[in-house]
């Protein structure tokens, strides 16, 4: 079965995915969507469906963020 990557929506297939929180990606896609960097699987936050590291996600969204 192939997924499809919530980034570019092009089909990921078994050899090239990452799979985080719950998703498969492409390697180049998996980047945090505000600084560019490329994540590691499991080691970043998302926010509405978008993977974030966490430096970019707690600057954005964590609780001094929304003051």
């Amino acid at each position: 079965m192939v997924g499809y990557c919530p980034i570019c929506g092009k089909p990921v297939y078994f050899g090239e995915k990452k799979r985080s929180l719950g998703r498969d990606y492409h390697p180049l896609c998996l980047k945090c969507q505000k600084c560019n960097r490329q994540l590691t699987a499991g080691q970043h936050a998302e926010y509405d469906e978008k993977p974030f590291c966490t430096h970019c996600y707690m600057k954005l969204f964590g609780p001094r963020a929304h003051r």
